[in-house]
């Protein structure tokens, strides 16, 4: 089937699609990918198997119940909801440090931190970036710019050797937000790179994050009850309806990491797919996750806790900088204020900070579409644990990946 592009056709389809979803009691969409989406509406859902319909309903089967007793908008549940995001979020200020802090839900995330007195190390691509974002946010005595571009392995080093004094003396970090990335165009042919050769996508998504990490966690920076959020997506499971949509995430046996190291241009040896690439690089957002918990559960000196969310559709972020900029803000206008399926910055910032203030370990939280309108009420609710893909729940491709990235990166 065609690929519907032009917006007012994406308009109508998208109406219909959300009213035909409705009345089959289906979800709309679990994805952060305007591309993605805009295939959805314009095709089927394909390769939905009876134990996904089974998994759905089985997630819907507890809130619908409580829906049809008290009603979605019952004072018991916003009051519930509300109060646990309040209390997670209004403790004794701590240090965080945010990768992608000076836009989309990286930023949002910082205003709301900010507002609460919490120290931040604001963590962008380049020194400039991160001073705009500290000056938007106030330039309060508790926020530190700094640069750390995660497509460059000489950004992050410097970044690890600054860290220590960012901090202050002696000082540790309370939560560690692996927020930022980046997702090219879709029609994208060119097999772009890092400054250190590795596929920008994964080399930004993954392949940075897991560096940066490597660091703190060999400074010994983080405090023994840290908390560590990974900033993922439902597109990482190819069963999910965005995920399902396209070139679909799959590392295979990792045979091009494994057999070409950093020259691969896709993880499981094919060649470069844009679309694939960003829904790889999720899944390795996932698998690292679990991986990383596991190898901090072995160290009984910490209690440690690592999480990965998806913050649902958010369009109008920095993370679709390169997509077409006017269909972006048409198709934003369209998922997040009148069909509203999409969420707002604003809210996947408050996703950000609740999901870093859980005590869950190793989890993943999911926003259900349009989560957003029930605002923080949503927290813990609509927004809450879910399952991983069949792949990322593979502890043997998860270590195997942990392995290959460290050999790749030479450390």
């Amino acid at each position: 089937m065609k690929i519907v592009t032009s917006p007012i056709v994406v308009f109508s389809l998208s109406i219909q699609h959300v009213a035909s979803f409705q009345a089959q009691k289906r979800p709309v969409m679990h994805t952060d990918n305007v591309n993605e989406l805009t295939r959805c509406y314009a095709e089927p859902v394909a390769n939905e198997s009876n134990g996904s319909r089974r998994d759905l309903l089985t997630q819907a089967s507890g809130l619908a119940l409580s829906t049809l007793l008290l009603g979605q908008n019952h004072p018991a549940f916003a009051a519930a909801a509300e109060e646990s995001f309040a209390s997670s979020s209004s403790q004794t200020p701590l240090t965080f440090v945010v990768t992608g802090a000076n836009s989309g839900i990286g930023f949002e995330a910082c205003k709301r931190l900010s507002a609460l007195n919490h120290r931040i190390v604001l963590a962008c691509r380049t020194k400039s970036k991160a001073m705009d974002a500290m000056a938007k946010l106030g330039g309060g005595s508790n926020l530190v710019a700094a640069e750390c571009d995660l497509a460059s392995l000489a950004s992050i080093r410097a970044f690890g050797v600054e860290l220590p004094r960012l901090l202050g003396d002696g000082g540790k970090i309370d939560r560690l937000c692996l927020n930022a990335g980046l997702s090219r165009n879709v029609d994208a042919k060119d097999c772009a790179r890092t400054a250190d050769g590795f596929e920008l996508t994964v080399g930004t998504n993954h392949f940075g994050h897991f560096y940066l990490n490597h660091l703190i966690q060999t400074k010994a920076l983080l405090d023994k009850n840290a908390h560590i959020t990974v900033t993922a997506s439902g597109v990482h499971d190819p069963e999910s309806p965005g995920g399902a949509q396209g070139a679909t995430a799959s590392l295979g046996s990792l045979m091009g990491l494994e057999t070409l190291g950093r020259e691969c241009e896709m993880l499981d040896g094919g060649a470069f797919n844009a679309d694939k690439a960003y829904k790889d690089s999720k899944l390795c957002n996932v698998l690292f996750t679990r991986e990383l918990q596991r190898r901090l559960d072995a160290n009984a000196s910490n209690n440690i806790a690592v999480n990965c969310y998806s913050p649902g559709l958010i369009v109008g972020s920095g993370l679709f900088r390169d997509q077409n900029p006017v269909f972006t803000k048409l198709f934003d206008l369209v998922a997040t204020d009148l069909i509203k399926v999409g969420e707002t910055q604003e809210w996947g910032g408050g996703a950000l900070v609740y999901t870093s203030s859980v005590d869950t370990k190793g989890g993943y939280y999911l926003a259900k579409p349009g989560s957003g309108k029930y605002g923080d009420a949503a927290y813990g609710r609509e927004f809450a644990l879910s399952n991983v893909s069949k792949e990322a729940q593979d502890d043997v491709k998860a270590q195997k990946l942990w392995e290959l990235s460290e050999k790749v990166l030479g450390i």
